[in-house]
């Protein structure tokens, strides 16, 4: 499996950042855009590595209906695209209520790609999956969340999804944000395929301080076992230094390419 990094928020070299996240994933002779960012800084990115995405990728998937991870999707078209129907939904932040929904609408999305909405897990492919709505089991994860939507109800983020990967009976997870907490995502991944090994855990854990939940985190990740991880996009500074002090981990910066 080869992982592109096209969109992060820090940049590598030669390579352009801004607040997004874009992976180009290369796995079982398929070739997975992972969200696309806020703008076309996705495509600037492929071109500097070579990869031209307009004829190579068929297929995008999106982990969940943020500004920061979709509105790169207007620099697409005539693809299959794979997301949670709820992506769609019109939110904002609570605090100043700005708003960090899309920019378009599901309809205008529609006459642009084969759109594949789905609540449940879809299967890309054999061996790689979208996991659909993630259940949130755990008493440590999704408990607070600083969005509302149009109604002015609390928005937990319920389309906040990923891709399970299956790579020699051991699974790569891919996270956009982990609203949903990337724990009981990767619960709910080896719940799905019935694999217990994770090879790697990668994208936005959507942690921000040296907190309970990070601590908590960090545990759950070490009782289980896993030991690569890459924190990063919505992942602070002060929950990137714990990764550090227990993995080791190296930061994701736009333009490195992850062989796993």
């Amino acid at each position: 499996m080869k992982l592109s990094v096209l969109t992060e928020n820090s940049a590598g070299a030669k390579f352009g950042a801004e607040h997004g996240l874009s992976y180009l994933i290369e796995a079982g002779g398929e070739k997975i855009l992972f969200d696309t960012g806020h703008s076309d800084l996705f495509l600037r990115n492929a071109e500097l590595l070579n990869l031209d995405l307009e004829t190579e990728v068929n297929t995008v998937v999106l982990s969940h209906g943020h500004w920061d991870h979709g509105d790169g999707l207007q620099y697409l078209k005539k693809k299959t695209l794979i997301t949670h129907p709820a992506s769609f939904t019109i939110r904002y932040r609570k605090n100043d209520h700005s708003y960090v929904g899309l920019k378009r609408s599901q309809e205008e999305i529609a006459a642009n790609f084969d759109l594949i909405t789905s609540e449940g897990p879809y299967f890309v492919k054999p061996g790689i999956v979208f996991l659909g709505a993630v259940p949130r089991l755990n008493d440590f994860e999704s408990d607070t969340t600083t969005f509302v939507d149009d109604k002015g109800q609390e928005d937990y983020v319920p389309d906040d999804s990923g891709l399970a990967i299956i790579q020699n009976n051991r699974l790569v997870i891919i996270s956009g944000c982990a609203h949903s907490g990337i724990c009981n995502m990767i619960d709910y991944a080896r719940t799905l395929t019935g694999i217990r090994d994770i090879k790697a855990v990668i994208g936005g854990f959507h942690l921000k301080h040296k907190s309970y939940q990070t601590k908590r985190t960090i545990n759950y990740m070490k009782d289980n076992g896993i030991s690569t991880v890459f924190p990063s996009h919505c992942t602070g500074l002060p929950a990137l230094s714990s990764f550090y002090d227990a993995f080791k981990i190296t930061q994701l910066k736009t333009g490195m390419i992850l062989h796993l």
